[in-house]
C-alpha cells in the first residue's frame, strides 16, 4: 500500500534527533515555556522573515487570538473562501463577527479576488486569504483591496508553510498570519501545536498577552486573555524538524513538478501553478468528473487518497442557518464533489511515484 501520508518515516529518519530532544525536556523538566519555546519563536520567524513569532496552543486558536489583537469584534464581517477547513471560519464566529464566504478561484483554489468587492459592506473589518493546499492566495490583489477599504488582512497560512510569491513567503504580505503545525503539515509537531507572526509591534504584543491569560509579567493580567501556550516537548521537536523544512519542501517540489508533468490522463485536472508562485505542496489535488470511482481505482491499486475538503464551508450542517445555496458558490459547490488528494510527503520513494503517476493514466 502507496499510504497518502506516512508520518512514521518521517520519524524513522530524525529518530536519533527527536528521541534526544524529548530526552532532554524531560530530564531538565522543561514542560512550559522555557526555552524551546524562545528558540522555536526566533527560528521560525526568521525563516518566515517575519520580526515577531508567537507560538500558541493549535492554528485554530491563531486565527481567533489574532483576530481579537486586530480589533475584530461582535457584528463585524470577515471574508473568507468557500473552502477551506472550518478553522478559518469558525474562528470568525468564536469572536462574535460573522464569515462572509467568497467562491474560490477555478484554478488555484484560493479566494477568487474578483469577487471580494462585492462582498464587502460597511461592516466588512477583515479578509482571511487561506494559501490552501500550499498554493498562495493573489495577495497583490488582495493587498490592493484592503487599503482601499480599510480592511485587515490575516493569512491563513496553516497549509502552506514555506509558499512564496516572487521571493517573498507568504504570511509577510498582510497584518498578521496564522500557521498549525499539526502533525500532518509541512512542519508538524507531534500533537497540536500552532503560532502566528507579524511585523505588527502592537498586534504581536496584544496577540502574546491574549494566549497567555492576558498577563503582562506574571500575575499582572492587563486584560482577560486564554490559556493558549505551545508545549515545550512539542516546540523542541518543532526546532529539530524545521531545520529539515527547506529540504522537505524542495523534494515536496520534485515530486510535485514530476505529477505536473507526468500525470497525461485527460479524464484529471492537475492544478494550475502561476510563474511568480513558490507552491508548498502540502497537498496535490487533481480533480475529476469521476472522483469516486477514480478513488477506488487508486485504492483497488494499493493508493491511499484523502478528499481535502468533501463539502464546502458555507453548505455545513453549521452555516444551514445563512440559507445559501450551491448557485452563490458554484466553483466551490461543483469542485467538492470532485476534488482527490494524491499521496504527497517527502519520503515518498520514486517508485511510488512512478505506480501513482501510471495509475492514474491507467484510469
Amino acid at each position: 500500500m502507496i499510504p497518502f501520508a506516512d508520518l512514521k518515516r518521517q520519524y524513522q529518519n530524525l529518530k536519533s534527533e527527536i528521541d534526544e530532544c524529548i530526552a532532554t525536556s524531560l530530564e531538565n523538566t522543561a514542560f512550559i515555556g522555557g526555552s524551546n519555546i524562545t528558540r522555536f519563536e526566533k527560528l521560525f520567524s526568521g525563516f518566515i522573515g517575519a520580526e515577531y513569532c508567537i507560538a500558541c496552543a493549535n492554528g485554530t486558536d491563531s486565527i481567533e487570538i489574532l483576530l481579537k489583537a486586530m480589533g475584530i469584534k461582535v457584528g463585524d464581517e470577515v471574508l473568507v473562501p468557500a473552502i477551506s477547513w472550518i478553522s478559518t471560519s469558525e474562528a470568525v464566529s468564536s469572536v462574535g463577527a460573522k464569515p462572509i464566504f467568497v467562491d474560490i478561484d477555478p484554478d488555484n483554489y484560493t479566494i477568487d479576488v474578483n469577487l471580494i468587492r462585492q462582498k464587502i459592506t460597511p461592516l466588512t473589518k477583515a479578509i482571511i486569504p487561506v494559501h490552501l493546499y500550499g498554493q498562495p492566495a493573489d495577495m497583490k490583489s488582495i493587498m490592493e483591496i484592503a487599503k482601499e477599504f480599510d480592511l485587515k488582512v490575516l493569512e491563513d497560512c496553516a497549509q502552506a508553510h514555506g509558499a512564496k510569491i516572487k521571493d517573498q513567503m507568504v504570511g509577510t504580505f498582510g497584518d498578521a498570519a496564522s500557521f498549525s503545525f499539526y502533525p500532518g503539515k509541512n512542519l508538524g509537531a507531534f500533537g497540536d501545536a500552532g503560532g502566528m507572526v507579524t511585523n505588527n509591534k502592537a498586534i504581536a504584543t496584544t496577540a502574546r498577552r491574549i494566549a497567555n491569560h492576558g498577563q503582562e509579567g506574571k500575575h499582572n493580567h492587563i486584560m482577560e486573555g486564554r490559556n493558549s501556550r505551545l508545549d515545550a516537548i512539542q516546540a523542541a521537536i518543532l526546532n529539530v524538524k524545521l531545520t529539515h523544512l527547506s529540504s522537505w519542501i524542495t523534494r515536496r517540489n520534485e515530486i510535485g513538478k514530476k505529477y505536473l508533468k507526468e500525470i497525461t490522463n485527460s479524464k484529471i485536472s492537475i492544478p494550475v501553478i502561476s510563474n511568480n508562485e513558490f507552491h508548498a505542496f502540502h497537498l496535490f489535488v487533481i480533480r475529476s468528473d469521476e472522483r469516486d470511482k477514480l478513488r477506488a481505482y487508486l485504492k483497488g491499486h494499493g493508493i491511499g487518497t484523502s478528499i481535502h475538503y468533501p463539502k464546502a464551508l458555507p453548505f455545513l450542517a453549521c452555516y444551514k442557518s445563512l440559507n445559501h445555496t450551491e448557485t452563490d458558490f458554484p466553483v466551490a459547490a461543483q469542485y467538492q464533489s470532485k476534488i482527490l488528494s494524491i499521496p504527497m510527503f517527502p519520503e515518498l520513494r520514486e517508485g511510488e511515484i512512478i505506480k501513482v503517476i501510471d495509475t492514474l493514466n491507467g484510469f
